[in-house]
């Protein structure tokens, strides 16, 4: 309870903290034009010495706050004329500019390497990475994980509405497979509190997708690739607050605000919360619990479901100083609570059985450009995660759809009778160097270092041995790369990876070789592995870029499959680390068709080759789950993606992949004859899917600085088996997928933005699964308001 109102007077705080943060800055207007007087929308401009960057918008025009009393350098860049660069000293008042920039015909066939914003820098990496611009869905009601799901190549799957169990799927590998970073930071046991889908998309700048092949810098043990969530770099002063309410009585609220003094001093707070009944409709076949009679179709509503989480992100220290560029300490701190519904088929129903969790997580973080001599970037970063999750299943009942129940005298739960309470006491200290010399030349070093030691109790069984085990591990993950580049038209790297883990547990024995004697003694295991990768890219001409890259990855085993969960997976001591070949070859084209017409196009091919796949089987006593190194595999696809912008009014696009993921496990263990299912599409993976999305900017619609957005996005999944397809004819599947979303956007104000936006999803209320018989909500509603001023 004492935590619940703390959380709710920060909240409070931070609504009525904004009038005192406001800060005077000299406001320079502009006005970007050609030859002929013409305004040119979509000017890129780059303002030195704060790398900072904005474009034109549909008339030409920008507008930024700067610091008065300094010099700032501008420079303007845009496909068809010539770059150009303005020194503008900023007074005490506001100042307004014009721009004529002179037109050069030979570039409109020739992409200027100039003045290319920060998201075009990264998608040109020779990494084959997705970068998906948040800022253009701040205005929706998605999370982050919604928004990758819209990411060629990434499905993400959920058991139900929000807050409901995720898994995350890239180029086919998935769940701990796909590591996840915010700011470079590693998310591993955040905890349940702070989580893909229960973090709005208002608090990401950008999100990296890197698939197959991770960069050093990012420091994970990720087979199969890894998301970097990177939040707003703050310079001054900002509001950006919104309200949603929608379908089965949702309320999402988001806060995120700075203040900057001029002196560099820096507050920051990021607050979210989100809650949900989740009572939307489904269709079962229900039985009668008293009298056993059968209803087959019914369409029933979901009854214990509702999920709520509060998190608070707070931060403060300088930035802008000589020993410097940021330093800041902070503290996240959040909680979450989970109805459990179903199992993993509709056809087990809970009605008492819930979840608790909250994290608590002192975090530190330090840049510094040039430290110590040019060309040498320091960033350091570090938490502690306190935070706790609970397991609370004490009521001995058993439900149907009917919210009819039959009640059991003896104790127990609905599935495994426990209050099992454990913390998982995990930190995490990064650090990245790199060192530019040469003008060509990088070299970039840097160390992740991650510790779990879990700690629990069951107060319903406070005395059992197990809970007093020790359950420790250690990760360390150390990188080296060399990087080339040659004029901004090649770039090659090599880049190594060292493995470390080390864990600490208990093994029981014999101690005097009597029957049913047994004993127990500290164990230490520590193993270590290499990996490595190439990557490289050349501009063919200047808006034709190909890609080629590869790494030896590998995945070390999680504490909780080494351990087990104490609930419902037991744990394995013997696991190997997982390990595969990455692949990736790509080719993008960016081609102005004219002044108004731009078009994009990108394809990838990808092959992966994974050994020690590790998969969940059934424990000896078919009562539990435990994770085993099962199975090898192959991956053979590719993903293509194309999109079209007219000015800065209209814009559509779609993307497509095709996966062929095979297991390549000819003889299963113990077995002298091949497999059955040797060659088999992997099952319950999705190989065939994309989405499409179109949107349309209407200006001045009600007046001056009144404009109105609609968007449309789809999505389509094939239908793919549940089960091995070699086995048997009862295969069962999840069925095709066709999903249509749209949202109206209206923006008035002109320093401080109001937004109210009106969204619709699964429009035609389709039936919709991403796991088999697990429906998802249909037809839903949201209205949202928005403020913000930058």
């Amino acid at each position: 309870m004492q935590y619940s109102k703390i959380l709710s007077i920060v909240f409070l705080c931070s609504f009525f903290a904004f009038p005192a943060w406001a800060q005077q800055n000299t406001n320079l207007n502009g006005l970007v034009v050609d030859q002929g007087g013409n305004p040119i929308p979509g000017v890129l401009i780059k303002i030195s010495p704060i790398s900072k960057g904005l474009v034109t918008d549909a008339n030409g025009k920008f507008s930024v706050e700067l610091i008065s009393g300094k010099t700032f350098t501008l420079a303007f860049s845009f496909m068809g004329f010539a770059d150009h660069t303005e020194d503008i000293s900023l007074g005490s008042g506001a100042q307004t500019i014009e721009i004529t920039l002179k037109e050069n015909v030979n570039d409109l066939e020739e992409f200027t390497v100039l003045g290319k914003s920060e998201l075009r820098e990264i998608k040109e990496r020779a990494f084959n990475v997705e970068v998906v611009d948040s800022r253009k869905l701040h205005h929706t009601n998605l999370d982050l994980g919604h928004a990758l799901d819209r990411v060629s190549g990434v499905r993400v799957r959920e058991s139900g509405g929000v807050g409901s169990r995720m898994n995350f799927s890239l180029n086919g590998f998935s769940g701990k497979q796909v590591k996840f970073f915010i700011d470079g930071i590693p998310m591993d046991d955040f905890g349940s509190s702070f989580q893909l889908n229960n973090i709005p998309i208002n608090l990401a700048e950008r999100i990296e997708v890197y698939k197959g092949v991770v960069p050093i810098g990012l420091g994970a043990d990720a087979l199969g690739g890894a998301v970097n969530i990177v939040t707003k770099n703050v310079q001054k002063n900002y509001v950006d607050a919104s309200y949603s309410y929608g379908s089965f009585n949702t309320h999402r609220t988001v806060i995120n605000t700075a203040y900057v003094a001029e002196s560099g001093f820096t507050v920051q707070l990021n607050a979210f919360q989100n809650y949900s009944d989740n009572n939307y409709w489904v269709d079962v076949d229900v039985a009668d619990i008293e009298t056993g009679k059968y209803y087959p179709d019914q369409r029933v509503r979901r009854f214990h479901d509702t999920y709520h989480n509060e998190t608070v992100i707070a931060q403060l220290g300088v930035q802008g100083k000589r020993y410097a560029d940021k330093l800041l300490v902070g503290l996240t701190a959040g909680k979450n609570y989970s109805e459990i519904q179903t199992g993993a088929r509709l056809v087990t129903v809970f009605g008492q059985w819930h979840r608790k969790g909250t994290i608590l997580m002192p975090t530190f973080k330090y840049q510094k450009k040039d430290l110590f001599v040019q060309g040498l970037d320091v960033n350091v970063n570090a938490n502690y995660n306190f935070g706790s999750e609970q397991n609370i299943d004490t009521v001995n009942r058993r439900y149907n759809w009917f919210r009819q129940y039959r009640e059991y005298e003896v104790p127990g739960g609905e599935r495994s009778y426990t209050l099992y309470k454990f913390s998982n006491n995990n930190a995490v200290v990064t650090a990245n160097a790199y060192y530019r010399f040469g003008k060509i030349h990088t070299l970039a070093v840097s160390n992740v270092y991650n510790s779990f030691n879990r700690i629990g109790i069951d107060a319903l069984n406070p005395d059992n041995d197990r809970y007093e085990e020790p359950r420790k591990s250690q990760k360390n993950i150390t990188g080296l790369s060399y990087q080339l580049n040659w004029e901004e038209k090649a770039s090659v790297s090599a880049f190594s990876k060292i493995y470390n883990q080390t864990n600490y547990f208990t093994m029981s024995y014999n101690p005097t070789g009597n029957y049913g004697d047994v004993a127990y003694r500290n164990e230490r295991e520590n193993f270590t592995y290499p990996g490595f990768g190439l990557t490289g890219s050349y501009f063919i001409t200047g808006n034709i870029q190909a890609k080629a890259s590869f790494e030896k990855s590998y995945r070390l085993p999680e504490p909780e499959e080494l351990f087990g969960d104490m609930v419902n997976l037991q744990g394995n001591l013997d696991l190997k680390p997982e390990t595969s070949y990455n692949y990736n070859v790509g080719l993008s084209i960016w081609k102005h068709l004219n002044a108004d017409h731009r078009i994009d196009i990108s394809t990838n091919g990808f092959y992966r080759d994974a050994k020690d796949f590790i998969r969940p089987r059934l424990n000896n006593n078919q009562a539990m789950q435990v994770m085993d190194n099962l199975y090898s595999v192959t991956n053979l696809g590719v993903e293509g993606e194309v999109r079209w912008t007219y000015k800065s009014k209209l814009s559509a696009g779609a993307n497509i992949t095709y996966q062929n993921f095979r297991n390549n496990t000819e003889y299963e263990a113990g077995q002298t004859i091949p497999s059955v299912v040797y060659r088999d599409r992997v099952p319950n993976m999705p190989y065939l899917f994309g989405n499409a999305d179109a949107s349309l900017v209407m200006q001045d619609v009600f007046g001056k600085g009144k404009d109105i957005t609609i968007g449309y996005n789809l999505l389509y999944v094939h239908a793919f088996y549940l089960y091995w397809p070699s086995l048997g004819s009862d295969k069962f599947d999840v069925p095709e997928q066709l999903s249509h979303d749209m949202n109206v956007t209206y923006t008035t104000g002109q320093k401080g933005r109001l937004q109210l936006i009106a969204e619709c999803r699964n429009i035609l209320d389709s039936k919709l699964y991403d796991n088999f018989s697990l429906q998802k909500p249909g037809r839903n509603f949201s209205g949202k308001i928005r403020y913000f001023i930058y």
